[in-house]
């Protein structure tokens, strides 16, 4: 039997940064629709 050594494949650091950031903005975008529901009652206030 051969002996084989799995290695996981290493993922661009430029990728990591975007990833990271991408969810940030997302959890920003999240907080902002709780305070504007909170604070107006409204999903996205300015619509019926």
């Amino acid at each position: 039997m051969k002996n084989q050594t799995t290695e996981t494949p290493r993922v661009e650091e430029a990728k990591v940064i975007a990833e990271r950031l991408n969810g940030l903005a997302a959890s920003i975008g999240c907080l902002a629709l709780v305070g504007a529901y909170l604070t107006t009652g409204q999903i996205i206030p300015g619509f019926v």
